[in-house]
């Protein structure tokens, strides 16, 4: 089969397409032959060398997988099965390949109202916000939620969930992303090239954060007395975290882990057309440099997806 590796760490040039045995199954797990693989931010973080989540080069990226079960030494799934997730993350998946060989009860059936594209893209933006909203924030209904980045793949897929919650949802994002966020359910949107959010908003329960820094600050100015910050990027912050906590506030940091039981509850949604997932763009397998050169740049719509 072919992979994607890299022998050093770098721009999107150290990535290269190379011959590898094709992964053999243990009990309890599948072989998915990969039919479209998700692309993350934190891979082009990992690309480049600036954490060494899975130790250092030479290593495959990718955790977001969208496929056809080829071999199933289990019994929740059988060859010819289509199947989507996110296996093994934070441990290396080695995803961007032809094969991926990946624990069963890390996959779900892929809903067959998505195509692999978009399937490909969910896992990875779907589970962060599932679990950042539901099992971190314990959203409610008539909640306001401020989701920052609304037109990313993490923050267009939040918008969703929130509202299928019940929430009142209010999303920063550029001007160019206002009828995109609005056509996800929005009920309010800030731009932020224009407004300070700080100013347009007061009495937020949840503020789920995609960006860090000093959106993720500020947000201590807008939540209601006991309101939560949930963070996907500013977990690690120990002075954000001391001061959220002296101001009485609650502080969470996601990790994102695999989840069969919210998977299916993505599925659940997606099937009650309550969740879809944008792709700005998808790439053939062998132009995934160019893939990652559109992540670098960053203000993506959605998700970027390679086709196999």
């Amino acid at each position: 089969m072919r992979v994607i590796t890299q022998q050093r760490t770098g721009g999107p040039e150290v990535l290269t397409i190379v011959d590898a045995p094709v992964p053999q199954p243990l009990p309890t797990e599948v072989l998915v032959r990969v039919k479209a693989i998700g692309l993350n931010p934190l891979e082009a973080r990992l690309r480049a060398g600036e954490f060494p989540l899975i130790g250092q080069p030479p290593f495959i990226l990718g955790w977001d997988i969208s496929g056809v079960v080829e071999s199933a030494p289990t019994w929740r799934f059988r060859p010819g099965d289509e199947v989507f997730g996110m296996p093994l993350f934070p441990r290396a998946a080695n995803a961007y390949a032809e094969f991926v060989s990946a624990p069963a009860l890390h996959l779900a059936r892929k809903p067959a109202s998505l195509s692999h594209v978009e399937a490909a893209a969910l896992p990875v933006v779907g589970l962060t916000a599932w679990q950042g909203l539901v099992d971190l924030a314990g959203v409610t209904e008539g909640d306001r939620v401020l989701v920052h980045g609304g037109g990313g793949g993490v923050g267009h897929v939040a918008i969703q969930i929130a509202k299928a919650l019940g929430a009142h949802v209010i999303t920063t994002a550029s001007a160019s992303k206002r009828e995109f966020v609005e056509g996800l359910g929005a009920d309010e949107v800030i731009d932020y090239t224009r407004v300070d959010f700080t100013e347009a908003v007061r009495d937020i329960d949840v503020v789920l954060d995609t960006l860090g820094g000093d959106p993720a600050e500020r947000s201590l100015d807008v939540l209601r007395p006991g309101g939560h910050l949930v963070t996907a990027v500013a977990e690690e912050d120990a002075d954000l975290v001391a001061r959220f906590e002296a101001a009485g506030m609650r502080f969470s940091g996601i990790g994102v882990d695999p989840d069969p039981v919210a998977l299916r509850r993505l599925v659940e949604l997606v099937e009650q057309g309550k969740l879809r997932v944008h792709v700005q763009q998808t790439f053939p397998f062998d132009q995934v440099a160019d893939a990652h050169r559109l992540l670098d740049a960053g203000h993506l719509q959605g998700k970027l997806v390679l086709t196999v």
